[in-house]
């Protein structure tokens, strides 16, 4: 007969875990790590493993998703109430403006690299559900602010709550699947911010009609709809977000044991149990790709913010109403949604995420080279387009490359809090970069755009890319083996991506 290990159910055994979490309760058996699939063929195991991933994908990314969906448009519609007057209303001036804009990097980037500790020690169910609420009240007290002041500490408070979900879901992603499939998924999850721009835009676009209701501007509405609505998906995140694999209550003991068996051929043991130890803490401080790729990421995450913030603004330069300049926004933003998963798909296949930067972020080089070139608004729309489309796609192409190449259950978590936190403090930058007296060309803006794509994007990755290839050809020939020599293989595993045999993704 089968063992109730073989049939998916749980097993009363002395040392067994009660999993408990979304009013589910089972029990883990101690030894359900065992390889369900012993003894199948190839084929049949693929099989499996093919129905675990739809799986994973369906429970997993459309929520996940929808989340940054939310928290994208959160954090970029004060472009969108600019231009329904905004900055009118409360009286302030473009520096000001500009400082509201800064202010929500500066918690935003700080508060980024504990949140990934956080994340794993509150568990995903518990976590996200909590900053959302937080943020969902601070966007909603954006549209009662009467002023400066009230603006800036509502923006700074929105930063600190926000700080914990793209690296959070980024790392948390991680720790599910496999290196060759973390791509596409990272992808889609972050094409939901070029949604969020398009989105956003017919969104603004509609609410601002509803101007004077309340005694309310339209812009003022922006914000209290928009924030009641992420009070709601907060609250239902609870049960909608599931915690890390060795505790998701939506896995049976097999596919649990499926999920952890993946990633240890994988070369990872994101989903075992790990307690925090500040040594994971520096090694990632100390490690040289943290830095390699926060360069790049602040390549892409700068210009990203710059574009995100003043599309509108720009579009609306061109000689369009607001309303006109916020539905105009919403054909670069799909074009960036396509390419973001079909980068993130080709990444996948090729084990070339480098490659798949460089070649991307010269559509942003030639797109930023018309906006700063020339004066017409057709080749200033065009330019928008490439922009996007060299933008976007590299973001989620950047984490999964940097994910990919750092093992170890909090490493990874700090690497990517390190990494995405000083991406966005550049926003900080690119919040002050489009003034007001540079109109209707903004070429100061531009040229900074420009410079970050070629010198941090492009020239980084293409950097970067060399030195990963230069230490996989140390590792073949031999020349890391002394590493491992005298260590337990407890030893060795925990040495994470410095074992000898860990290749880089390049």
């Amino acid at each position: 007969m089968a063992s109730a290990l073989e049939k998916g159910e749980p097993m009363n055994m002395s040392d067994d875990e009660k999993i408990t979490g979304h009013g589910q309760e089972y029990v883990r058996p101690a030894d359900e790590l065992a390889d369900p699939d012993a003894g199948l063929s190839e084929e049949e195991r693929a099989a499996h493993d093919r129905k675990l991933l739809w799986k994973l994908d369906l429970k997993l990314i459309p929520w996940l998703s929808f989340l940054y969906l939310i928290s994208f448009l959160d954090r970029t519609n004060i472009g969108n109430a600019k231009i329904d007057g905004l900055q009118e209303d409360l009286k302030m001036t473009n520096g000001q403006y500009n400082a509201t804009l800064s202010i929500f990097f500066v918690s935003y980037a700080c508060f980024e690299p504990l949140t990934n500790v956080l994340l794993k020690k509150l568990r995903p169910s518990i976590f996200l559900p909590i900053i959302m609420v937080w943020w969902g009240i601070c966007m909603t007290t954006m549209g009662l602010v009467h002023n400066y002041a009230g603006l800036m500490t509502a923006r700074w408070w929105l930063g600190v709550a926000e700080a914990g979900l793209f690296p959070g879901v980024n790392y948390y992603l991680s720790c599910w699947y496999k290196r060759s499939e973390f791509g596409i998924r990272a992808a889609i999850f972050f094409s939901a911010a070029a949604l969020a721009g398009s989105f956003g835009g017919l969104l603004a676009a509609a609410i601002a009609q509803m101007d004077g209701i309340g005694g309310k501007p339209g812009w003022a509405w922006i914000f209290i709809l928009e924030g009641l609505a992420t009070l709601f998906v907060g609250v239902a995140s609870y049960w909608l977000v599931y915690d890390f694999p060795d505790r998701a209550t939506f896995l049976t003991p097999n596919d649990r044991a499926r999920v952890i068996r993946r990633l240890r051929e994988d070369q990872q043991s994101s989903a075992e149990h790990e307690e925090f130890k500040m040594e994971y803490f520096w090694a990632s401080v100390k490690d040289w790709k943290t830095w390699a790729f926060a360069i790049i990421y602040m390549g892409c995450d700068g210009s990203l913010y710059a574009f995100s913030l003043f599309l509108p603004t720009i579009i609306n330069q061109l000689g369009y109403t607001s309303t006109t300049a916020n539905l105009l926004s919403v054909p670069p933003y799909a074009v960036a949604a396509v390419l973001t998963v079909t980068v993130g798909w080709i990444a996948d296949r090729t084990h070339q995420r480098g490659l798949c930067n460089i070649a991307t972020s010269v559509l942003g080089i030639i797109g930023f080279a018309m906006l700063l070139g020339s004066g017409k608004a057709s080749v200033q729309y065009a330019g928008t387009f490439l922009g996007a489309a060299g933008i976007y796609p590299c973001i989620a192409n950047t984490i999964s490359w940097a994910s990919n190449n750092v093992e170890g259950v909090y490493k990874r978590g700090v690497t990517l809090g390190f990494v995405i936190g000083w991406g966005n403090l550049n926003g900080v930058v690119a919040s002050n970069i489009y003034r007001a007296v540079d109109k209707p060309r903004f070429k100061p803006g531009h040229a900074v755009v420009l410079a970050y794509l070629i010198l941090f994007l492009c020239i980084g990755s293409i950097v970067t890319r060399f030195l990963l290839a230069f230490e996989n050809k140390k590792r073949r020939s031999g020349q890391r083996d002394v590493w491992v020599e005298g260590k337990t293989e407890k030893e060795v595993e925990m040495l994470g991506d410095k074992r000898p045999d860990f290749l880089y993704t390049l």
